[in-house]
């Protein structure tokens, strides 16, 4: 390890030089609070910036060792950092000056939800701090300009590391609130199955979202507030007791005219999966960690699926156990996504009637009588939904505003009226009696196949270098295949794209050997991030990235999505 002082005279020594010259530079420097790691030194003062790294051993942070005992308080406690040392590196991000990314400065942006990054991180048995971040060494023109590097290193990153990585340099009451928030969130997902719920709203949540490009909370609006029987409690650890919406384990149906809030409620479980920062609004709205949103996804690929539990004999004799295509149809779409979905172990399902194909979802009692059940390939989602529970334990909540039928499998159903839930399961039972049941077909069908295996095969061993690009949070390449991620609902940062983007290039290198599952391969990914962390997915061959943390769901779709399988 040299010193800082090393550090500076080679700075002095390479002024006005190549810009190649700073590759020198790469190493670990002792600047007494901390050491800093220059990790990667970009190429060009045009390229990708250089990337650097700041670790601060746990006794000179000095973060009481019960802020981070538990994954769940790390977690917190690492988000809440990442914030702090994002404000302070935007105070001084383009400083210094110079041609191309000189002066730059940045750290992963984190949005409403707390999410486990490798931009920092921590070491639960000694509290030692590392926080991942991009730096663009200044140039002038494509020559070296060591005196502004100097500055941005020496002068200007020194007061962000000290302000931000230190526990007693930092605002401690807004620390310890965040890391008893995320306390709380835990407390309550852990009990949502014991008490036989899939999801709960705690009562004066705010779900509706300020605009459609940004996720901030709307302000005026109507505050959350459940109806009497479906309000539930948790007596806390920190916030005390909390009262809310338990949404029972069940088939839920949510219905309501346009506008009355059916879809901002969805919304707001779809991304109940991730805790929420304090003054989100929907801090508490805790959902299964395993909910999955299914929608229609018109021309998406399929590679040996078996959605034979909903589409059957084809005219045109197609394999329906095993069923690949090119470009999907929705209802076909849809299935798979269902049926991927139970792979994945999920436990609840959320569905849209917006986003759902029609034919998927429903064929009403009169089009049954014209069209018989040996006419029509599709079983649509209707004539499941209660084996689905019954049978493998999948709840569903289903957002519906014109189709009625769902009324008699449904368990509860709840209105939404200008944004306020009623329970109105009883008055729609009672005016259902007048209306037919839809059949459901004599036979149960057989469990889905889920012993896909796929071989890497060489389309990706043979390169020299691999090409992984991330393209905001709808979508990534590897090489010049792009993976559409667009209609995955649950992503809600381009880091887990990325992230996403590197798990499927790890199980294509090192996993997929023709004999393993896509599930035990999926398993064996979640273990290695669970022991090793997001960044056990970088190869060093690669160029480094800051990953975000995702769910075995993600990743299954991003493989089932990949064309080259």
């Amino acid at each position: 390890m040299k010193s800082s002082s090393d550090l500076r005279s080679m700075l002095k020594n390479i002024d006005r030089k190549g810009y190649p010259a700073y590759k020198g530079t790469y190493g670990i420097y002792d600047f007494g609070n901390y050491y800093l790691s220059i990790d990667h030194v970009q190429g060009d003062p045009f390229a990708s910036p250089s990337k650097l790294s700041i670790e601060v051993k746990g006794k000179k942070a000095g973060f009481p060792a019960e802020f981070y005992n538990a994954k769940y308080k790390r977690i917190a406690l690492c988000d809440h950092l990442t914030r702090l040392f994002y404000n302070a590196l935007s105070k001084i991000s383009f400083r210094a000056k110079g041609s191309g990314k000189s002066g730059l400065f940045s750290i992963s942006k984190c949005g409403q939800e707390v999410l486990e990054r490798t931009a920092c991180t921590i070491n639960p048995s000694n509290g030692d701090i590392s926080i991942h971040f991009e730096v663009g060494f200044p140039a002038n023109g494509r020559t070296v300009n060591g005196r502004e590097l100097s500055k941005m290193l020496f002068d200007l990153l020194p007061s962000c590391a000290i302000s931000s990585l230190f526990y007693k340099n930092i605002d401690q009451k807004a620390l310890k609130s965040a890391i008893d928030l995320s306390e709380d969130q835990y407390n309550i997902r852990t009990k949502l199955d014991s008490m036989g719920l899939v999801a709960f709203i705690a009562d004066g949540s705010i779900l509706p979202r300020e605009s459609g490009v940004s996720q901030r909370p709307m302000k005026h609006c109507v505050a959350f507030k459940s109806p009497d029987s479906y309000r539930v409690s948790f007596d806390l650890p920190h916030h005390g007791k909390i009262t809310g919406m338990g949404i029972p384990k069940g088939i839920t149906l949510i219905v309501g005219g346009g506008y009355h809030g059916k879809s901002t409620l969805l919304k707001a479980l779809e991304l109940g999966v991730y805790g929420h920062i304090k003054g989100d609004g929907r801090e508490f709205v805790i959902t299964d960690p395993t909910a999955m949103k299914i929608r229609a996804e018109d021309g998406r690929s399929i590679t040996n699926t078996d959605i034979s539990m909903f589409i059957n004999n084809l005219p045109n004799g197609k394999d329906t156990i095993s069923f690949c295509t090119e470009d999907a149809s929705g209802s076909t779409s849809q299935a798979a996504n269902v049926v991927e979905a139970i792979e994945t172990g999920s436990s609840l399902f959320l569905i849209d009637e917006d986003t759902s194909a029609t034919n998927f979802m429903i064929r009403d009692e009169l089009m049954q009588r014209v069209i018989l059940r040996d006419q029509e390939p599709i079983t649509p989602f209707i004539e499941r939904v209660r084996e689905l529970y019954e049978r493998y334990g999948i709840s569903s909540i289903i957002v519906a505003g014109s189709c009625g039928s769902y009324f008699h499998p449904a368990d509860h159903i709840i209105q939404m009226d200008q944004y306020m839930p009623k329970d109105i399961t009883m008055i729609a039972k009672e005016a259902a009696k007048d209306f037919p049941i839809v059949s459901l077909p004599e036979n149960k069908h057989p469990d889905p196949c889920f012993d896909r295996c796929f071989k890497a095969g060489n389309d990706l061993k043979k390169d020299r270098r691999i090409k992984v690009k991330t393209l905001g949070k709808d979508a990534f390449s590897i090489n010049k295949e792009t993976v559409d991620l667009r209609y995955v609902e649950q992503i809600v940062d381009s880091e887990q794209t990325a992230a996403l983007s590197y798990a499927l290039l790890y199980a294509k290198l090192h996993l997929m050997d023709g004999t393993k599952n896509l599930r035990q391969i999926i398993d064996e990914l979640m273990k290695l991030i669970d022991t090793k962390g997001l960044a056990a997915l970088l190869n060093c061959k690669y160029v480094n990235t800051n990953l975000a943390v995702v769910r075995k769901q993600e990743i299954m779709a991003a493989i089932n999505r990949y064309r080259k399988l």
